[in-house]
């Protein structure tokens, strides 16, 4: 193989292992906001617990026994906490998805990460210039 066909193929290994490593990347901000809903939930249900504990001083118990009947620790889908589903989340699609972005990284460009970002940052840094060092 000649050295423009090697950098052409390197090219499109670099090019492919980054879509993957943008689609992790995209994939850890869902992520995050599947634990911000699940904290959020816990919050709410907590948050119940004050209501309740309001309608009861004004005598509306009927109102407050059906909200902590029904609402308090309520199964957000069926069978599951928030915590189930976060769980569930990462055994069975992200850890997953992670196996296999670091497998491709292997297989195409020897582990590495980010490497056009890395090829990026030397094109645009200033050689010499404080703030603009290669690496740390």
């Amino acid at each position: 193989m000649d050295d423009e066909s090697r950098s052409t193929e390197d090219h499109a290994a670099v090019a492919a292992a980054g879509k993957l490593t943008e689609a992790l990347e995209t994939l850890e901000r869902a992520r995050g906001h599947l634990y911000t809903f699940h904290q959020l939930i816990g919050e709410t249900d907590f948050k119940l617990d004050e209501a309740v504990e309001a309608l009861r001083e004004l005598g509306a118990d009927g109102l407050a026994e059906g909200l902590s009947r029904e609402v308090v620790g309520r199964n957000v889908l069926d069978g599951r906490w928030t915590f189930q589903i976060v769980e569930e989340f990462d055994d069975g699609y992200w850890s997953v998805f992670r196996d296999h972005e670091r497998a491709v990284r292997d297989a195409l460009v020897d582990g590495e990460r980010h490497l056009h970002e890395a090829r990026l940052k030397e094109e645009r840094r200033t050689h010499g210039q404080p703030g603009h060092a290669a690496r740390p």
